[in-house]
């Protein structure tokens, strides 16, 4: 098993998602595409990870490797190996399936709850995902970290697992191997404050309920990549 993880900015890498590939062993690459680092044989990689970022997905002049990442979830997809996309990752997954991408109607900063669908309560990954740790209940609605102002439409084929107030794409699901999550799986506290910094104005209520929330969705993440990885 290898990972090929497409990383947009500096500031939005893999976070627990790396901590938990380290942990099992898994081989992975991360690509700085910002650098416009060239990309590996993609033959010799089973799974496609593609992480956030600020920029638009429809910002092809700008950051022409969105096309380039596009092509990959094409790739991928053809060749029925898994795909993740985070925040922008899952923008870029529905663009490649013919989704618009477009600014939403406010932005989401920090944790705010998603509401699992009848088809993501039934989904086996969601369903790890969605387990409070501990008690093993499955939470139909529990908070999950954003940091996001555009949306999508759900692809066509695409089946929505979760929405939330604001947005009603926060999860969709296409086949069997490709996940997409609007909100960010993947945060560590340190990478929470290190965003938390340019937002002054709701860092402290940001920090407070990371301090509460973070270990539960710490274990939550970990349940989903270890379901994940096993498809």
């Amino acid at each position: 098993m290898a990972v090929l993880i497409c990383k947009n900015i500096h500031t939005e890498g893999p976070g627990t998602l790396e901590d938990f590939l380290k942990e099992k062993g898994i081989s992975y690459t991360i690509v700085e595409m910002s650098m416009n680092n060239q990309i590996p044989d993609t033959k010799f990689f089973d799974t496609l990870v593609i992480l956030g970022g600020p920029m638009s997905v429809n910002d092809y002049t700008d950051y022409p490797y969105i096309k380039t990442e596009e092509n990959l979830v094409k790739e991928f997809i053809s060749q029925d190996k898994r795909i993740l996309g985070i925040c922008l990752g899952s923008q870029i997954i529905a663009k490649a399936l013919g989704s618009k991408i477009y600014k939403g109607a406010e932005s989401e900063l920090g944790w705010y709850d998603i509401e699992l669908t009848s088809m993501g309560i039934e989904d086996p990954l969601i369903k790890e995902f969605a387990l409070m740790p501990y008690i093993s209940d499955i939470c139909q609605k529990f908070p999950v970290f954003h940091w996001h102002a555009e949306t999508f439409d759900l692809p066509e084929n695409a089946i929505r697992l979760a929405s939330s107030e604001l947005y009603i794409n926060q999860a969709f699901k296409y086949g069997k191997k490709v996940y997409g999550f609007q909100f960010h799986i993947e945060m560590t506290k340190e990478l929470i404050e290190e965003w938390l910094i340019e937002t002054p104005d709701i860092a402290t209520k940001i920090q407070t309920e990371t301090d509460e929330l973070w270990e539960i969705y710490h274990i939550r993440a970990k349940k989903f990549y270890q379901a994940f990885f096993n498809l």
